[in-house]
């Protein structure tokens, strides 16, 4: 992508500002009697333009900080924060903090992690690309993304194009004297069409999301694939209510495993309001598959050498052979259930998923469509009609029916139904078609059947 030129880099020096405030506040936190503090420090800016029908409809540019103080009064805690990084403010925090934590009630599961997990290895793991694009140049390339889409015949009109720039720097510190700091950027360009015919309008989309501007797709491209997206949904129509086999593309499949995440998460855990509870070292999905948490991918949209506690980060299986290995655990939520931390506070790091079936073949889309033979493709889904407590799945879909692994026709106004625990159960073959977008890293996943309610 071109529009990328070298500017001065001060992050280094910023996140050095950042760590010296944070170790300050923490030795002034132990003065005033905290027995544990950490602090969370972070500088985020930004560049966002939205264009539409050629005109710039709006430009923000952001500069945001943030600071986060915990402190500990044995088994008592009190949080603050603010987003003024002057001593008044800082001071302020402080002794807020204290405050609450003072009156609150004692927690048994309150307090930092264990001091020796605490990462000491902080490889380089790749997330800086800064982007020196201003704002002539971010508007140019919208314009450039959205006169590729409406060239296309039968689109009739555009949501716009859009092109963000973000740098995040982050610290974070606590009083075992750990200090962490991260640095990463991620930047975006999207675009949104419409196509009409006798029968309707349809809307679709597509969009590009990476650390290093460089590794765009070519602005061309996008905008020929967000209109070739929207004119293939024209003459959409619904189906008969139904069983059969769904293939949700890979964007939506990595949705399917965040609900597996959420549900071995150990807030929803020692709630006990997940339909996975107790279920570690029990099989969950067929046995031919495998999802394994890498923190240390280079590049990856959510690598990190330690969580937002400062423990240290590893590869660690999370689903084996089918079995779910594990749960989804930060400290607090690990002494809630009597276990350890397995490096996940503030989430999950980009789980890659490997391509797969139940007779060892790996297939690529072309080749998941065959495997689909006869059934439902789809490519949206609306609402939120997932119960991670039941396991009940229910939402509003579009897409396209497929027959003899040939698409069909496009389909909407339906809603496919079942329940997570059949869904994963019921997995027939996850796709090489990986789509590299977020920090789950999936192919599309196909299904062997589901209730499809549509006229």
């Amino acid at each position: 992508m071109s529009d990328i030129t070298p500017h001065p880099d001060h992050s280094r020096e910023e996140l050095d500002r950042l760590a010296d405030l944070a170790q300050d506040v923490i030795r002034r936190a132990r003065a005033a009697g905290a027995s544990q503090a950490e602090v969370a420090a972070s500088i985020d800016t930004g560049l966002s333009v939205n264009v539409r029908l050629g005109e710039v409809e709006t430009v923000e540019h952001t500069r945001d900080r943030g600071f986060g103080l915990t402190v500990y009064f044995g088994q008592r805690k009190g949080s603050a924060s603010t987003a003024d990084l002057n001593p008044d403010s800082i001071q302020a925090t402080l002794d807020q903090a204290c405050a609450i934590a003072r009156y609150t009630e004692e927690d048994p599961a309150a307090g930092l992690a264990d001091a020796a997990l605490m990462a000491t290895e902080f490889p380089d793991l790749d997330l800086w690309h800064p982007w020196s694009i201003d704002t002539a140049g971010a508007i140019a390339l919208g314009q450039r993304i959205e006169d590729a889409g409406r060239a296309h015949a039968g689109i009739s009109n555009s949501d716009g194009a859009g092109v963000q720039m973000g740098e995040s720097l982050s610290v974070y510190a606590n009083s075992h004297g750990f200090v962490g700091r991260e640095r990463g950027t991620r930047h975006s360009i999207s675009l949104s069409l419409i196509a009409g015919d006798e029968a309707g309008m349809q809307r679709d989309y597509w969009y590009d999301s990476v650390r290093d501007a460089a590794k765009f797709m070519d602005a061309k491209a996008l905008g020929d694939k967000a209109a070739e997206r929207t004119l293939a949904r024209l003459g959409a129509r619904s189906l008969s209510t139904r069983q059969c086999p769904v293939l949700f593309a890979s964007e939506l499949a990595r949705g399917l495993v965040g609900h597996l995440v959420s549900a071995v998460s150990g807030g929803a855990l020692y709630r006990r309001s997940s339909f996975l509870v107790d279920h570690a070292g029990k099989p969950v999905m067929p046995a031919w598959i495998q999802i394994v948490e890498r923190p240390l991918l280079r590049g990856g949209q959510a690598s990190g050498a330690f969580d937002a506690e400062g423990v240290a980060t590893r590869d660690s299986a999370l689903v084996e052979d089918g079995i779910l290995a594990r749960y989804v655990l930060g400290s607090y939520s690990a002494r809630k259930l009597g276990l350890t931390t397995t490096g996940n506070a503030g989430g999950i790091h980009n789980l890659v998923v490997t391509p797969g079936s139940s007779d060892g073949e790996a297939s690529d889309f072309a080749g998941m469509l065959a495997r689909l033979g006869t059934g439902l493709l789809v490519t949206e889904l609306m609402g939120q009609g997932v119960n991670t407590t039941t396991g009940d799945y229910s939402r509003g879909a579009s897409g396209f029916w497929v027959e003899n692994g040939a698409i069909a026709f496009p389909v909407e106004e339906i809603t496919i139904a079942a329940n997570l625990r059949d869904m994963f159960a019921g997995i027939v073959a996850v796709g090489s078609d990986v789509d590299p977008r977020s920090h789950i890293l999936t192919g599309s996943i196909l299904l062997d059947r589901m209730t499809v309610a549509g006229e």
